[in-house]
């Protein structure tokens, strides 16, 4: 067994939140697909036969390990098994024919120590919210899911380090930290189901990295299952341990190529008292960027995001969320959505409208609006929040996860309506104060197609490039960018990254 794909050209092993599989590249032999339309084509790869397929031996070794068969331990029915085969895009999709549930770490280790013996392919998964198809298996591998390893186990309440599971589900900490008057770093659009351990996997970023960093500012410790079974323990809760290597990070944005994440410590900040948030409408990008200098400028340590989306990601929300209602009386090319949070409701009052009156007197702004109550700062996040589900509700969309200098940020989506024209709807938003841009190129009423993708790759990487950005923002690698890792990485770093991987799973095939 082993915890990755096999590297591609001028990639990284492939193996996301955890993949524990092998392909080969072959001129012909198609494996699986999702439909004849599907963007996802295994014509150029195949199932490498040296790994071996599961028997009835195996199914009751790992019922041995987890100590019964039943649906909570150990999933085998078809119907069941579609949710975990498939990525949340319905672009990817597997032929895995159980699914194992492990509730400890050390079901975890034994399960992977036995794969590792019988060269069995497995995929962990947690809460299968990927973007990139990497939480699903290519073929026929044993999925594993976090989802039993659920548990909080404590929180230091002086300190404000919450340990838990890796299967913790987002939203339940974030509940759970509310009710104690602290809250989790991070916050993303679908926290209702991912996973935290998923999270650390992928580095997520989410809408407040802005201000309070990525996962690998806030993790303090890690617990994670190698591929031969082997459980590090680096599970430490200190800050400050300067002791050599500091191997959580290397789990940390690996996207399980290194190890399964089990366990996982982070430091939560206390929960902001007094939130704010406008809504400003634009008539250019430049706009933005002004404000966005006065906003880091002015409000300081209250800015706590910093979002944009232009004309078109309005209109898809307006077009498929009933609740969604026109933001002002006059359409406006951009729209940027301003957070405040803090701890002084007077003091973060003053500070925000002295802001806003600063950069109203410079015309930066064509209209505005602020919500100070709950209600209204729920619907002006909702037009944010939802633009992915609308834009999926229409058709086909080509999802690019890409950091850019602020400079030349929202230059690629003007190119590429310039490339594409009349052939499909392309729409930009995201979090630019820290420079990530969600380029999304919709093609309403229609699937997924190889033909049409060629238009759009490897363009979008190669300017990418071109511009000194990263191809991954925060989405990570997954099975979509396994062959595109060398766009935003130099050889060199691809070969340390190999020799990393391989010193930690030399039984890689």
């Amino acid at each position: 067994m082993m915890i990755s794909r096999i590297l591609q050209k001028n990639s990284i092993n492939r193996l996301t939140i955890n993949t524990i599989n092998s392909i080969k590249q072959s001129s012909s032999s198609s494996y699986h697909t999702t439909s004849k339309d599907e963007v996802v084509s295994m014509s150029n790869i195949k199932r490498n036969d040296e790994f071996s397929t599961l028997t009835n031996q195996d199914i009751k070794h790992f019922k041995d390990i987890l100590g019964g068969d039943d649906s909570s331990r150990m999933i085998t029915d078809k119907d069941e098994l579609e949710g975990f085969n498939q990525d949340w895009m319905k672009k990817y999709k597997g032929n895995s024919s159980l699914v194992l549930k492990p509730k400890t770490t050390d079901q975890v280790s034994k399960i992977l120590s036995y794969c590792n013996q019988k060269k069995l392919a497995i995929v962990p998964q947690g809460g299968n919210t990927g973007l990139v198809g990497g939480s699903v298996p290519l073929f026929d591998e044993i999925i594993l899911s976090l989802t039993n390893m659920n548990q909080i186990e404590s929180f230091d309440d002086v300190t404000g380090v919450v340990t838990c599971q890796s299967g913790c589900v987002l939203e339940t900490l974030e509940s759970y930290l509310n009710a104690k008057g602290f809250t989790v770093p991070l916050d993303l659009g679908a926290k209702g189901s991912c996973h935290i351990g998923g999270n650390a996997a992928t580095n997520a970023g989410g809408i407040r990295l802005l201000r309070y960093g990525s996962m690998h500012s806030n993790v303090l410790g890690i617990e994670a299952v190698l591929a031969d079974g082997t459980i590090m323990d680096c599970n430490s809760t200190l800050r400050k341990d300067n002791t050599g290597y500091d191997l959580k990070h290397l789990f940390i944005g690996s996207e399980g190529t290194l190890g399964v994440i089990t366990k996982i410590s982070i430091i939560t900040p206390p929960k902001p008292t007094s939130v704010n948030v406008a809504l400003l409408a634009c008539n250019d990008f430049n706009q933005i960027k002004q404000i966005l200098i006065k906003a880091k400028k002015q409000l300081g340590d209250i800015l706590s995001a910093f979002e944009f989306m232009d004309r078109p990601c309005i209109d898809y929300v307006l077009d498929h969320q009933s609740t969604a209602k026109e933001p002002f009386d006059k359409k406006s090319p951009f729209y940027v959505l301003i957070e405040t949070s803090g701890f002084h409701e007077q003091h973060d009052a003053e500070k925000l409208n002295a802001f806003l009156e600063n950069i109203m007197s410079e015309d930066l702004v064509l209209d505005g609006s602020l919500a100070t109550d709950t209600k209204n700062i729920s619907q002006f996040w909702k037009l944010r929040e939802t633009i992915t589900e609308s834009l999926g509700k229409a058709g086909a969309v080509y999802k690019y996860d890409l950091s850019l200098p602020i400079d030349t940020f929202y230059s690629i989506v003007e190119v590429m309506r310039e490339k594409l024209k009349d052939k499909a709807v392309v729409t930009g938003f995201g979090h630019v104060g820290d420079g990530n841009l969600h380029l999304n190129i919709s093609t309403p009423k229609q699937k997924y197609s190889k033909e049409f993708l060629s238009n759009i790759e490897p363009f979008v990487y190669e300017y990418t490039s071109q511009q000194k950005g990263s191809i991954s923002a925060e989405h990570g690698i997954g099975y979509m960018k396994t062959g595109q890792l060398h766009f935003s990485k130099s050889p060199a770093s691809i070969q340390l990254m190999k020799l990393i991987k391989n010193s930690m799973d030399p039984n890689v095939l």
